[in-house]
């Protein structure tokens, strides 16, 4: 048998009908805020991620600038080798400008060490906001990330080696290869990625 509902039943249901319509709408849109949000917070990681390799890439740079200058012409060149004699000037710059590549204004910065090797630590603000969305306040909010990054060195000397006699290096991966100070030329020098590595910290 079918029944049919009377004028008084369907009255009833239809204030049920448009508050489950209320409340799978307010569902709908709290998920998009917090979706909004998320995808803020992923942006914002990115860009702190880029800015902090940038920061460290340029100190790898450094290095490599510096090594070449210092082969033959002293006894520091396996510091600068080590990791040790980057001052990080133009860090901040090439941090800077990664971040507004990505949409971002670095509001902190500094040097920072993981695990004894150097590196630099970031700290971005996105330049765009969250968005409107059912949460008060979202349409003015940005978002913030940090992020780390360091040089480590990949190969090593001899302790007792002279530096100022052909030195054998040994490197991760297996690589080695010899620097003649009096006998130097750049082209005997690998790759900057085989004599360090650039990284975010763990």
């Amino acid at each position: 048998m079918i029944s049919h509902l009377s004028k008084s039943d369907r009255g009833q249901t239809l204030p049920i009908y448009v508050w489950l319509t209320g409340v799978l709408l307010f569902v709908a849109f709290a998920f998009f805020a917090f979706a909004q949000a998320a995808s803020a917070r992923n942006g914002a990681q990115s860009a702190a991620d880029a800015a902090a390799l940038a920061a460290a890439q340029e100190a790898r740079d450094e290095l490599m600038g510096g090594l070449e200058l210092s082969i033959g012409g002293g006894d520091d060149w396996p510091d600068w080798l080590a990791g040790e004699k980057f001052t990080g000037e133009g860090a901040r710059v090439a941090a800077e400008t990664l971040a507004a590549e990505n949409d971002s204004t670095v509001i902190g910065f500094g040097p920072a060490e993981v695990n004894g090797y150097p590196g630099f630590r970031a700290e971005i603000e996105t330049t765009y906001t969250v968005g409107d969305s059912i949460i008060p306040g979202t349409e003015s909010k940005h978002a913030k990330a940090d992020a780390t990054a360091i040089v480590k060195p990949r190969c090593g000397i001899d302790p007792s080696a002279d530096p100022e006699k052909a030195v054998e290096f040994d490197c991760e991966g297996g690589e080695s290869f010899e620097i003649d100070p009096d006998d130097f030329e750049l082209d005997d020098l690998p790759d900057a990625s085989v004599l360090f590595s650039v990284h975010l910290a763990d």
